[in-house]
């Protein structure tokens, strides 16, 4: 699964006397026993034979009272006992062992992925290997495979003495404990946070299917922590029990072909190491995660496949949100259908116990929409792959349930001002429909290979987002696998569409991934996907960068629009018109006012966004994926006209206080502190962004490579130096609590910079403090207000002191806690692997 979290977890199987698992060195054991050893001692006779016991069959021996089914091989029963009868023709194929949480403990979830890993079984002497099997290390021409063979053997997880053999049905051994206490090597005790006591843990069911067998078992164990060990610390502690599902599911006898990866388009891959003459000395390769999708008639431009994608609807999803998800997934059809295939992908409710009793969510066979009952503000959607070619095997889409309360902040903060609907809570159960399906078709994206797109949103030229054809036809972003939430660009009136689409991007990517190519191999596909991705040149809303980057504006988290100043702009318009509803909206008669509190910090969230995309335009670097012949230079830094504005619009939007944001009726209702906190917060991060090391040294080296078209360093103390002290050029300075605040973490953010490892860092703060510190002499003899007064004698104070007391490390302006820029502390979300939420605001 991609990703997947593997705990190594040592698991007790028994010891070598009552198990059938040979716990010690397979090949001595095995060489004694080709040899004759272990006999009894020289000189004694052998016991004699039981003339009745002499006759008995083995094999009828082995499984009697056992319950047999026949499946990809016959599957022996009874009670917590578990046989495989594995054939010849099994031998040395490969096999999927995927783990999976089917019964959760409090603070975990079912759906969720415990394990993976690709074995094989083979046979040595009277017993079975269960090996490990690794294709990180390739040879994809051949002329290495004997060397390469020597040097990546596969590991033995387990030796099976053979029980019995048939000659129709197979080798017989035992293999329960590996599904109810498991392997050192495959371990699953973090389903229950510690390891597994095999007394209390046992097999419940094991259904043998033509292609799979899957085993559900009970297991129990205690926590070695105290608390906070569940997934997402739901508090795993003390005793706990888990139903796991383990599927052992046969790969296809020879692998789809694979399809190799390229920056410019983005999917989820198999990396591996090639040692082939194909090219002098070792290269990587990664091929590509995607379904294996086969044209009915291979002859026909658009033709239905030999097998679509389905995707169950699992029945824990609530009612109200099935169709949604529903439509989500059939969204992508038109997406495939640019690559060749009618009804390629399609949504199916999950069978009822009573349709059919042995169909599982957690079976490997299938891909599903999962509800998780836990308070996570979040949802992803990994799939599992075949790392021999990519092929994805079964995907999930995980919506754990507080999606709905995050997706209501997200709609509040972003679109209230031209929805209606949004302007009181709760949403109605329509709208909030269309959330869920936006979350959806965002998480079914990622199974069907796709990645975060950072780069679309700003490929849609700012001021066609209030254009209500443009948007209804094309969406607000490229592609809806970027982190581009809902319009708040449109204005009300607009009547532009607000809620994602599958965009341009997203349609061209399938294409990219899944349209067939004839071609012997997967190196003569390269020249036509070249071609393909060469598009991007000409067609910016088919660009992709893979996430997000903290330098590039054109690659930000949460943004619309291709200029961030104009986007933010709109943007605050409509926070302010928001900002009106908390009273009115978010309240109720007779209860407290933590909603309003809640939605309140998410407009500032919202705002702290806007802060975070312009300030990347200061010292910005655009870059762009092109190819050796396919377009021009990768880097570019953003024009200084650009540049220039970005710092206007945060000294006027930030430093000067945004009293829109901190009315004294609400503050009344929440808490003062909420406001002086979040300016002083949100000053602080600005002043301390304009100082940023990485900033300051991509502006220094711009100055070398670009000369007068660069904005410098100094020009940029210059304008916001004229900001921050623009009182103490008044006949009689007066200044304010808010902008206190702001001058004093401009010039902690200075003092900060003394200690820094760049002498020309470090002399521009110098000279920025000397100019404050005289700027601050000038004006106190003008100051008749005694509060100004103090205030400016003790940042006269602080300059002084640090010319001959550097500080040691440097300090956070304002005393607020540093995040990245756009996210908030209220918003900041832990979050593993790929997901629709991240962090609200991740950089």
């Amino acid at each position: 699964m991609n990703p997947i979290l593997l705990l190594a977890v040592s698991v007790v199987l028994g010891s070598p006397t009552d198990s059938p698992i040979l716990q010690q060195d397979p090949t001595s054991a095995i060489v004694a026993q080709q040899r004759g050893q272990g006999g009894p001692p020289r000189g004694q006779t052998p016991p004699a034979q039981d003339d009745t016991k002499k006759d008995e069959d083995p094999w009828a021996k082995a499984i009697k009272d056992f319950k047999e089914q026949n499946g990809m091989f016959s599957v022996f029963t009874k009670e917590d006992d578990v046989l495989f009868a594995i054939p010849e023709n099994m031998l040395e194929r490969d096999l999927l062992w995927y783990i999976e949480l089917k019964g959760a403990p409090t603070g975990s979830y079912s759906g969720q992925s415990i394990n993976e890993t690709l074995v094989r079984f083979e046979k040595r002497g009277d017993s079975l290997l269960l090996r490990q099997v690794r294709y990180n290390v390739r040879d994809t021409v051949g002329d290495m495979k004997l060397a390469l063979e020597k040097s990546t053997i596969s590991p033995i997880l387990a030796v099976l003495r053979i029980k019995a053999t048939d000659p129709t049905k197979g080798m017989l051994v035992d293999v329960g404990s590996f599904f109810s206490r498991g392997l050192r090597e495959v371990p699953f005790a973090s389903a229950v946070g510690g390891q597994v006591d095999g007394s209390r843990s046992f097999i419940d069911r094991v259904v043998a299917f033509p292609e799979n067998i899957n085993v559900e078992a009970t297991i129990t164990g205690m926590s070695q922590g105290t608390g906070g060990g569940g997934r997402f610390g739901g508090g795993l502690s003390g005793t706990n029990t888990a139903v796991v599902h383990h599927s052992l599911l046969l790969l296809p006898e020879k692998p789809m072909q694979g399809r190799l990866w390229d920056s410019r388009v983005g999917y989820f891959s198999n990396r591996f190491t090639d040692y082939s003459s194909r090219t002098q000395g070792t290269r990587d390769y990664r091929f590509i995660s995607r379904y294996n999708l086969v044209k009915k008639d291979p002859r026909a431009a658009v033709s239905e496949p030999v097998e679509p994608i389905v995707y169950y609807i699992s029945n824990e999803v609530p009612e109200k949100y099935r169709a949604a998800c529903k439509q989500a997934i059939e969204d992508w059809q038109p997406a495939f259908e640019a690559a060749g295939f009618k009804n390629a992908i399609i949504a199916k409710d999950a069978p009822t116990p009573e349709e059919d009793p042995n169909w599982s969510p957690e079976d490997a066979r299938y891909s599903v929409i999962r509800w998780a009952p836990l308070p996570i503000a979040n949802a992803i959607g990994p799939s599992v792959t075949d790392p021999r070619s990519g092929e994805i095997m079964n995907a999930h889409v995980i919506l754990w349930h507080d999606v709905i309360k995050l997706g209501a902040e997200w709609y509040f903060a972003q679109a209230s001002a031209t929805d209606p609907r949004a302007q009181s809570m709760p949403l109605p159960d329509e709208l909030m429909s269309e959330i869920i399906r936006f979350v959806v078709a965002h998480e079914v994206g990622h199974t069907l290979g796709l990645p975060h797109n950072g780069k679309s949103s700003a490929m849609v030229p700012t001021e066609l987002l209030r254009n209500k054809q443009w948007t209804e036809a094309n969406g607000t972003a490229g592609s809806i696998m970027d982190y581009a939430r809902f319009n708040y660009v449109a204005q009300p009136g607009d009547g532009a569409r607000l809620i994602p689409m599958i965009g341009a991007y997203d349609k061209f990517s399938i294409m990219w991934g899944y349209k067939p190519i004839s071609a012997a191999n997967p190196f003569d596909e390269v020249s036509t996907l070249d071609a393909w991705a060469s598009r991007q040149v000409n067609e910016p809303l088919l660009r992709f960068y893979d996430n997000f980057n903290g330098a590039d504006p054109t690659a930000q988290a949460e943004a619309l629009g291709d200029d961030a100043v104009v986007a933010s702009t709109y943007g605050v318009m409509n926070l302010k018109r928001s900002m009106g509803y908390l009273s009115t909206g978010m309240t109720k008669f007779g209860e407290d006012y933590s909603e309003m509190d809640r939605f309140y910090g998410a407009l500032w969230g919202q705002f702290n966004r806007y802060i975070g995309h312009v300030m990347v335009m200061v010292g910005g670097v655009v870059e762009t994926d092109y190819h050796a012949g396919r377009g021009g230079d990768v880097y570019n830094a953003v024009p200084k006209d650009r540049q220039k504005a970005a710092v206007k619009w945060l000294l006027d939007n930030v430093m000067e206080t945004p009293e829109f944001l901190v009315p004294n009726s609400l503050l009344r209702k929440v808490g003062p502190s909420s406001g002086m906190n979040r300016i002083s917060g949100a000053q602080g991060r600005v002043v301390n962004g304009f100082l940023s090391d990485s900033r300051l040294g991509r502006m220094l080296d711009n100055e070398l490579m670009s000369g007068s078209k660069a904005y410098t360093v100094r020009e940029m103390m210059s304008d916001v130096r004229a900001n921050v002290w623009r009182e103490l050029g008044t006949a009689n300075p007066v200044i304010g609590q808010y902008r206190q605040n702001a001058q004093r973490s401009w010039v902690t953010a200075l003092i900060s910079k003394l200690p820094s490892d760049s002498s020309t860092v470090r002399a521009y703060a110098l000279a920025e403090l000397r100019e404050s510190l005289s700027a601050i002499n000038g004006a106190m003899p003008k100051t008749k207000e005694m509060v100004t007064k103090q205030h400016l004698s003790d940042l006269k104070l602080m300059i002084e002191h640090s010319f001959n007391f550097p500080p040691a490390s440097p300090a956070a302006a304002g005393g607020a806690v540093t995040f990245p820029f756009g996210a908030r502390d209220e918003d900041w979300i832990s979050h593993d692997g790929c997901g629709i939420c991240q962090a609200t605001g991740k950089g």
